[in-house]
């Protein structure tokens, strides 16, 4: 766990438009392949074909082919980013994700942006809120969730660096900056952003400066801690432990549903070591989203600042 005290939110900035300039990054790397599934101005990841066209594939909407592909790349000592919207990337090629790159252990970056109910107008059908229960029941699979653009270059420059098969959930809209432009980041670390006796919020991905947000507008009233999972699976056992330690208990916000999320897995982590903490929950629950503005979503499933308050209020009154 590191600890990184955040007073306040910067500008906002797509989180998905990291994707595309950090491609630009590591676009020297001949080894470097990108294939998307005809989305690639919406992914971002077309400003790697505009500099970098000889290895950006734009293979049409064929998902399951782009993960075939994307293997066949790594059995060469390619490093392929494979993107999309999150409900292609993950749901139409499940079983070639786990056969053969994850079975076949290859070295495969699936990015995947337009994660969760953030997408917002677009509705349930394009709403990919069960990608965290998807991927992180693949053996050895690797999920990782950063909550604005500079811990997202972060997180996919881990990726990048990694020697295996990983998954990146992006998200659609502009939000606030938390971080600084440039730090360090290893897979499987959380960052405690604000400190805090009362009540532990654990987030992962846009809800975190939703949590930031309300955690700094109830100071005075209750002291709240904020820990940013940017890594879903494996997740930071001790930032857990030390959530646990909190007053009043730990409230987990994920954009996700509730079977196979975050909060299940941190449920089960406390059960296994005899910790008994109270936990509450704000995700998806077992039901689909549905089609609205961003900020509306957010508003209805409590995902927004206003909601995580009135939990936390609740949690401790």
């Amino acid at each position: 766990m590191k600890r990184y005290e955040i007073r306040e939110l910067g500008p906002a900035k797509a989180i998905r438009e990291a994707y595309g300039d950090f491609l630009l990054e590591i676009g020297e790397d001949e080894r470097v392949v990108v294939i998307d599934c005809d989305l690639g101005h919406s992914t971002k990841a077309a400003k790697f074909a505009e500099r970098y066209p000889e290895r950006y594939v734009e293979i049409g909407i064929q998902e399951q082919n782009m993960i075939g592909m994307a293997a066949g790349l790594a059995a060469v000592g390619k490093i392929p980013f494979t993107s999309t919207f999150a409900i292609f990337a993950v749901g139409r090629p499940w079983e070639q994700i786990r056969l053969s790159v994850a079975y076949s252990n290859f070295n495969v970056k699936i990015v995947a942006t337009h994660g969760g109910i953030a997408t917002g107008e677009d509705g349930a059908s394009h709403q990919m809120t069960e990608d965290f229960a998807l991927m992180g029941a693949i053996p050895g699979m690797k999920v990782l969730s950063p909550s604005d653009y500079y811990s997202a270059k972060s997180v996919l420059r881990a990726a990048y660096e990694y020697e295996g098969y990983i998954y990146v959930r992006l998200v659609r809209p502009k939000t606030p900056t938390i971080y600084p432009e440039a730090f360090p980041y290893s897979i499987g670390e959380a960052h405690l952003i604000k400190d805090g006796e009362d009540v532990a919020v654990i987030s992962t991905g846009v809800p975190v400066h939703h949590a930031l947000k309300a955690a700094l507008e109830l100071e005075g009233e209750v002291s709240v801690a904020v820990y940013d999972f940017l890594s879903v699976k494996p997740f930071d056992e001790e930032a857990v432990l030390d959530a646990a330690r909190k007053r009043y208990g730990i409230l987990i916000v994920e954009d996700h549903v509730f079977w196979g999320g975050l909060g299940m897995a941190v449920s089960s982590f406390l059960a296994s070591r005899g910790i008994s903490v109270p936990v509450r929950f704000i995700n998806l629950g077992d039901q689909f989203g549905r089609s609205g503005k961003y900020a509306e979503l957010y508003r209805y499933y409590g995902l927004d600042s206003e909601g995580i308050k009135a939990k936390i209020r609740e949690m401790v009154g």
